[in-house]
């Protein structure tokens, strides 16, 4: 267990440099299993969800080096048994295995995944598109089993019942190696899906379409090792530009896709924020006290639902009455209580949030339940009076890449504890 120790009051002010973008780092790794050859992935961010998926992928008999942001895998023999049942339940995208030993070898067995509680994530939408692809998949005493019918995969149809980047990415890692044409209906249209995409066809593989919600992908026999670098993390960069409103500072944040800020820049502006893009860099500067917005989350490109707790700590402490609306995640509000801690007059029903924005957040021992909520508390501290404590540091390790570190760099006041 970790802490953050946090002096309010200093606002943030400087460069950050966005580190590549997690959910990226973990579809990609997974996908380099299917080459023939070593492949090196480029800016995978130093978090926990990478480290334990390195640790995975080494126990199931693949060679990981790395350093410096980069990874080089070859996996000539991978056991598709031997994924560790430890490693397994601390992050979610663990199932890219399913779909990945699948595609490579024709059968898996992996545990049901783990990751942040924020509310039911069921599988459902994965199993029904790796049957419609030709595999028999049984779930039992929390493993689940997946093996071809025929020697490989075959294309399919496959309409996704709800939009599931998840089930998206799976079934495509499953269906570039299957034999025929697969269409995934209603797909994920999310950054990483199409750079997931854009690994594959470096690779060889044929997929055409991602970024719409119809992809196409024509099934391949082959697929060879490339050098593949990811983009940036657009959740990281939208937790700095909130952090610098949040504490009333003017941060700029390098190495982003502005497109991919839109939502959340467009939300700060209407708080009151100065929000500016510039080539690769979106800078955000305070201009006194944020007004209150309505916010919904929404499958990209809306408003993304990793940025809602971030915002729900911002708006905490806005002039007037916000209203926070998650429509992707039941339980994504666990944060609210340990805002309430510091002060905060927030009120839940269902699935929103109605905030009542009070002058300022007072400091407070608070503790991170998953990793947005870790780094809302953290937004949130920023712009307290006094010092926070925030506990669960761990949670917040796996997708933000030396926060501490960063946040001193921006003149923050904030000391990392055991």
């Amino acid at each position: 267990m970790a802490k953050l120790s946090i002096q309010g009051g200093h606002p943030l002010f400087g460069q950050v440099r966005v580190s590549g973008r997690k959910n990226s780092a973990v579809a990609v790794i997974p996908a380099a299993l299917l080459a023939d050859g070593p492949t090196r992935l480029d800016n995978i961010p130093n978090i926990g969800d990478v480290a334990a998926y390195v640790a995975i992928l080494r126990a199931m008999g693949a060679r990981v080096e790395g350093a410096d942001g980069g990874l080089l895998i070859e996996a000539e023999r991978v056991d598709p048994r031997a994924v560790p049942y430890d490693r397994i339940t601390q992050m979610r995208a663990s199932y890219y295995l399913l779909g990945v030993l699948l595609a490579r070898q024709g059968e898996a067995e992996v545990p049901l995944p783990g990751g942040c509680d924020i509310g039911p994530r069921p599988i459902d939408q994965h199993i029904k598109g790796l049957r419609a692809l030709g595999a028999e998949v049984d779930i039992s005493h929390g493993v689940v089993r997946a093996r071809a019918r025929s020697r490989r995969l075959l294309g399919a149809r496959i309409y996704l019942d709800v939009t599931s980047v998840g089930a998206t990415i799976n079934l495509m890692l499953a269906a570039c190696r299957a034999e025929g044409t697969t269409v995934i209906e209603n797909a994920a249209k999310e950054p990483h899906v199409v750079d997931l995409a854009t690994l594959l066809n470096a690779m060889g593989g044929h997929v055409v379409g991602a970024g719409t919600d119809a992809i196409r992908i024509h099934g391949t026999d082959r697929l060879h090792g490339v050098e593949h670098a990811i983009i940036a993390d657009e959740i990281e960069a939208a937790t700095w530009l909130l952090a610098a409103a949040a504490s009333g500072g003017d941060v700029t944040v390098e190495g982003v896709i502005p497109r991919h800020l839109e939502p959340v820049a467009a939300k700060l502006r209407e708080a009151g924020v100065a929000v500016e893009e510039d080539g690769d860099a979106v800078r955000a500067a305070a201009r006194g006290r944020l007004r209150a917005v309505t916010v919904k989350t929404l499958p990209y490109p809306g408003f993304p639902t990793d940025a809602q707790q971030p915002m729900t700590a911002c708006l905490a402490s806005a002039e007037g009455n916000s209203v926070v609306t998650e429509s992707i995640w039941d339980g994504r509000f666990k944060h609210v209580e340990e805002l309430k801690r510091m002060g905060a007059h927030i009120r839940v029903e269902g699935r929103t949030a109605f905030i009542e924005g009070v002058p300022r957040l007072s400091g407070a021992p608070v503790q991170a339940t998953d990793l947005r909520a870790g780094a809302a508390l953290i937004v949130a501290a920023l712009g307290a009076d006094g010092t926070t404590d925030v506990g669960g540091c761990e949670h917040v390790d796996r997708g933000y890449e030396d926060i501490a570190g960063k946040l001193l760099a921006l003149g923050g006041q904030v000391r990392r504890e055991p």
